[in-house]
C-alpha cells in the first residue's frame, strides 16, 4: 500500500508542476525561476523525456528487473509508473536546488574544436553548473538531485534493492546518464547536420 501511495503522489505533484507550467508564458531570462521550472517539466515529461522512458522500461521488463514486479501489463505498467515517478522527484529536487543556489541547469555546448576537447566540456558541463550571476560552480543541484530522488524512490522498491549501496550506485549511475546526455546534445546536432545536408 504505501508503495503504491508513494508513486500516486509523486505523480499528482508531477501533474501538478506541468499545469503550473501551463499557464506560465515562457520567460526569456534563463535565470527566473519560471524558465527553470519549464526546463524541470520538460526534462521529466517532455516528448523526448517520455519516449527515453519507454525504452527504458521496455529494456526493464525485457530483463524482468526488479524481478519481483513480475511480467506482463502490471509489470511494465508499474515499471512506467516508478520511472515517471522518479523523474518527478529528480526534477522537483532540481528545481529546488538550482532556484535556491542561483544555478543554470542547462547544458551549453561548445560546438568547436576536436572530439577529445568537447568530449572534456560535456564532462565539464555535468559537474559544473553556471551561476546567475555569472561564473561556475559545482553542479550541487545536479549531484543532490541524482542521489536525493535515488534514495526516495528507492522506498517503493523491494527491500533487497532498498540500501545504501543501492543507492550510492544507482545515484552514480544517474550522472553517468547525465554524462551521456551531456555527450549526445554535445555532438548531435552535428551528426543530423551532417547527415540530412542536402547535396547541391
Amino acid at each position: 500500500m504505501s508503495n503504491t501511495f508513494g508513486i500516486k503522489t509523486s505523480l499528482i505533484a508531477l501533474a501538478a508542476s506541468v499545469f503550473a507550467v501551463v499557464g506560465f508564458s515562457q520567460d526569456p531570462d534563463p535565470t527566473a525561476w519560471q524558465s527553470k521550472l519549464t526546463y524541470h517539466v520538460l526534462n521529466a515529461y517532455g516528448p523526448e523525456a517520455l519516449a527515453e522512458s519507454a525504452v527504458y522500461d521496455g529494456y526493464r521488463q525485457l530483463t524482468n528487473f526488479p524481478r519481483e514486479w513480475g511480467q506482463g501489463a502490471a509489470g511494465y505498467g508499474r515499471r512506467v509508473a516508478s520511472t515517471l515517478a522518479y523523474s518527478g522527484i529528480r526534477n522537483t529536487l532540481g528545481f529546488g536546488l538550482d532556484t535556491a543556489l542561483h544555478q543554470d541547469p542547462r547544458y551549453y555546448r561548445s560546438g568547436e574544436g576536436g572530439l577529445w576537447s568537447r568530449t572534456r566540456h560535456a564532462i565539464h558541463g555535468t559537474l559544473f553548473a553556471r551561476k546567475d550571476a555569472g561564473g561556475e560552480t559545482f553542479a550541487t543541484w545536479r549531484f543532490g538531485s541524482a542521489y536525493g530522488a535515488t534514495f526516495l524512490s528507492n522506498e517503493w522498491y523491494p527491500d533487497r534493492l532498498n540500501t545504501v549501496k543501492e543507492g550510492l550506485e544507482q545515484g552514480s549511475m544517474q550522472i553517468a546518464f547525465d554524462v551521456a546526455a551531456n555527450l549526445r546534445n554535445e555532438f548531435w546536432p552535428d551528426v543530423k547536420n551532417k547527415f540530412l545536408r542536402r547535396k547541391p
